[in-house]
């Protein structure tokens, strides 16, 4: 039973039967732990509506309680019309064996109504390695889909293919320069074109499987087939990248697919039947500004050359097309402007604004020494995924990744995440299920197993009260988390689980001369680990039983 569900349940019938009136209560957490387990401002919400001070409305909803479970130890008043509640001892007790049976379904719900969402992220151009902020975006969308389909929502992880356009035919064009040089061939890299060491890589691994084959070709073709391998090579290397860090999509979708079928061009014509286009200079535009936007935006221009806007418009359509009702995608600092522009085409295509969200993940800064590190040594000038995830092991780096809020910069210290001591956050959590673990085996070998009737009104120590209640936030923590598209929270309260699991572990002796206290207390270790367990899968982190 969620609790939360209950006081409000009870508050609703008291108002109900007292003054035959309906309001949504919010049940939330008092800012001060002496003021109780939760509280609700309802009343001082009511006073205008009722013509009453909020503090009568309190005291007669506090006198007109029924707590029928007796979960209530006490209900007060405080401030203008507060209302605080506290649970009783034995309800808390209680909670731990519907941890342990819960199991992993403890902190599941159904909110979400199988609304079908779309999450895309990292999407990032094939024409060079995953960068450290592709690996933030990647934790953090990766986390949000688990997250979301916790909660009851039917979400999917979506990967866009940047496969055609300029920047690709600049990828065939700096391949192919390093190829011909490879036969001392002179043949320079476009200005603009891609300088970093994998390039020089890629044409080598060509040379290998195809010896000097293109060397006779006429450039221009040349640089189109290259461009073709070489993008082969270079999203191979993403998907095989992500993988590796424990993600995977259910789509991967090209752009060539929409280019193919002409369905930016549809967009075009379905924008232009509901009169929202117009010429000007010699281009096409689109009326945006009508829908929010700071101006109007060009969908063709005078060479008769669709805009990358103009493609990314069908392609979201086509998200909606394919069944999903609301959309999220996962863009770096420097597309914030892009967002209005998008929006506008949805919204004028027929789609709500709140149908389509942007969230904004923000640059990472990696220190060494703690000392900024300004570039990769393989990439040029970007700092690659697979470094940092060589360097300091998928686990640190993912937990690293979603520490901090999206639209905070990140300051992620290589040499805190390669540490093996409790300043190190996720060994820090590791290590609370690794000596649990350790504890769990040692009471087995003194012949103490989990007794699933032990007498839990034992559990009366301070820390052992204090832990119960945080492993009860869990299914608070996954909610906030997905209403709030933010994942920091989840990293943030396994650091507390973890702290107030060796407050207890430090004051309390686990396997005692007294068997009913070491059984409640087993139970207690049990359902720290699996809160822990929970929270590490979500993460999709490991939970080692040895460190």
């Amino acid at each position: 039973m969620k609790v939360e569900l209950y006081i409000a349940e009870k508050i609703k019938e008291a108002l109900k039967n007292t003054y035959d009136q309906d309001a949504t209560v919010f049940i939330e957490k008092p800012r001060q732990e002496t003021w109780g387990d939760f509280a609700t401002t309802v009343a001082l919400g009511l006073a205008k509506t009722l013509r009453k001070a909020p503090r009568q409305i309190a005291e007669t909803i506090v006198a007109n309680i029924a707590d029928e479970k007796k979960i209530f130890a006490n209900v007060t008043i405080d401030g203008p019309g507060f209302i605080n509640i506290t649970l009783s001892q034995s309800w808390w007790q209680n909670t731990v064996l519907h941890i342990i049976e819960t199991g992993e379904r403890f902190g599941e719900d159904d909110w979400g109504n199988g609304q079908r969402i779309n999450l895309e992220f990292v999407s990032a151009n094939p024409t060079g390695p995953l960068n450290v902020v592709s690996a933030r975006a990647a934790a953090t969308g990766d986390v949000l889909v688990e997250l979301l389909n916790k909660v009851g929502f039917a979400a999917e992880r979506e990967y866009y293919i940047n496969d055609a356009g300029r920047q690709i035919r600049l990828l065939g064009a700096s391949v192919a320069a390093r190829y011909m040089t490879l036969f001392n061939q002179k043949e320079d890299v476009p200005e603009d074109g891609y300088q970093g060491d994998y390039i020089i890589g890629l044409a080598e691994e060509l040379k290998t499987e195809h010896g000097d084959k293109f060397v006779s070709y006429e450039k221009q073709e040349r640089q189109s087939v290259l461009a073709k391998l070489a993008l082969e090579k270079m999203i191979a290397l993403h998907k095989k990248a992500l993988h590796e860090y424990r993600i995977d999509y259910q789509t991967w979708f090209c752009e060539s697919a929409l280019r193919d079928k002409k369905s930016h061009f549809k967009i075009v014509e379905a924008l232009k039947a509901k009169g929202l286009t117009y010429e000007k200079d010699g281009a096409l535009w689109f009326k945006s500004s009508e829908f929010g936007d700071a101006k109007d935006r060009v969908l063709v221009t005078n060479e008769g050359e669709p805009t990358y806007f103009m493609v990314d418009i069908a392609y979201h359509q086509n998200k909606f097309d394919r069944g999903f009702e609301v959309l999220y995608d996962l863009w770096g600092p420097d597309h914030h402007g892009y967002i209005d522009r998008v929006s506008a085409a949805l919204q004028a295509l027929g789609h709500a604004k709140e149908e389509f969200n942007v969230r904004i993940i923000q640059q990472v800064n990696m220190l060494r020494d703690g000392e900024l590190v300004k570039m990769s040594k393989r990439a040029g000038n970007i700092i690659e995924m697979n470094e940092v995830l060589q360097d300091v092991g998928i686990d640190a780096a993912r937990f690293f990744f979603v520490m901090r809020k999206l639209d905070s910069p990140l300051d992620f210290d290589i040499d805190l995440a390669k540490k093996r001591s409790d300043e190190n956050p996720v060994f820090y959590v590791q290590y609370a299920h690794a000596r649990i673990v350790n504890v769990i085996q040692f009471a087995k070998e003194n012949g103490l197993e989990l007794d699933l009737t032990a007498d839990l009104s034992l559990l009366t120590a301070s820390e052992e009260i204090a832990l119960i209640r945080k492993l009860n936030e869990y299914p608070n923590v996954v909610s906030t988390c997905a209403r709030l598209m933010e994942v920091h929270h989840l990293p943030a309260y396994l650091m507390e689980v973890a702290a107030a699991f060796h407050s207890f572990y430090h004051n309390n002796r686990i396997v005692t001369d007294d068997r009913q206290l070491s059984n409640a207390r087993m139970m207690l270790l049990e359902a720290t680990r699996s809160v822990l367990v929970n929270g590490l899968k979500m993460l999709r982190i490991s939970a080692p039983e040895r460190m």
